[in-house]
């Protein structure tokens, strides 16, 4: 047991969720699992595992930004034995070439944080998927025919930024596809671990445009996603 997460031993799976929001993870247990339990409530950010085509899976929620989902993803290692990860979250797209309700599987990810400085110092550490996962995961988009791109994304470690529109531009200069806020401290964490680690990204918004998916629309999206990383965990043993 630890300190966020209060679940029992044995309580987590093997292969885990997660998303920002814990009423997503709530829906993705009712939507996507059978035999469902809640193992986590602390703090409103729900756990659930459940089966999902005969395979154990649990879904975390873990709060906005790198300094709340890595308190979650490192209990989840640590303490409970998780062997792999998969973000499902969403994004704001900076790139002309990708369009609202598309997925982008994140290959890698710029910040703008603190928080690897403090960890590693003046060596820069270049935070990427595990490339197995994000191989399977472009390569089942492909067969299912889903709109999925491969691609840098910038975590930032702000949401309201007074410098956005400069580090916008940098980012969109070197090549990244989108903004987001956790991706990052996912794939440091499964480096540091030794875990399998891989962000996938429905786009709900265009931060060029101004454009937005409305909430039902956005939904289907993202049950589309959800089962892609589903998917990908289990698609060997399918």
């Amino acid at each position: 047991m630890s300190i966020h997460i209060v679940a029992k031993k044995g309580s987590v799976a093997e292969f885990v969720l997660l998303c920002g929001d814990p009423l997503r993870a709530k829906h993705i247990a009712q939507t996507f699992f059978t035999d469902s339990s809640c193992y986590n409530e602390i703090r409103g950010m729900y756990g659930y595992t459940g089966l999902w085509q005969g395979h154990r899976v649990s879904v975390q929620g873990t709060g906005m930004g790198m300094p709340s989902f890595s308190i979650y993803a490192h209990e989840l290692i640590a303490d409970y034995k998780v062997r792999g990860l998969i973000r499902v979250g969403t994004c704001g797209t900076i790139s002309e070439k990708i369009g609202l309700k598309e997925i982008i599987i994140a290959q890698a990810a710029d910040n703008d944080g603190g928080i690897n400085e403090s960890r590693f110092g003046s060596y820069c550490f270049a935070p990427c998927a595990s490339f197995s996962w994000l191989h399977k995961a472009y390569s089942l988009a492909l067969e299912q025919k889903l709109t999925a791109t491969v691609g840098t994304v910038f975590t930032s470690d702000q949401f309201y930024d007074g410098k956005i529109k400069e580090k916008m531009a940098v980012a969109k200069s070197l090549g990244a596809l989108a903004i987001e806020m956790e991706t990052c401290e996912l794939y440091t964490l499964a480096a540091l671990n030794q875990v399998q680690a891989l962000s996938l990204l429905t786009v709900s918004d265009s931060l060029l445009t101004g454009e937005q998916v409305p909430p039902l629309e956005r939904q289907v999206a993202f049950n589309e996603m959800v089962t892609l990383a589903l998917e990908t965990f289990f698609s060997d043993t399918l």
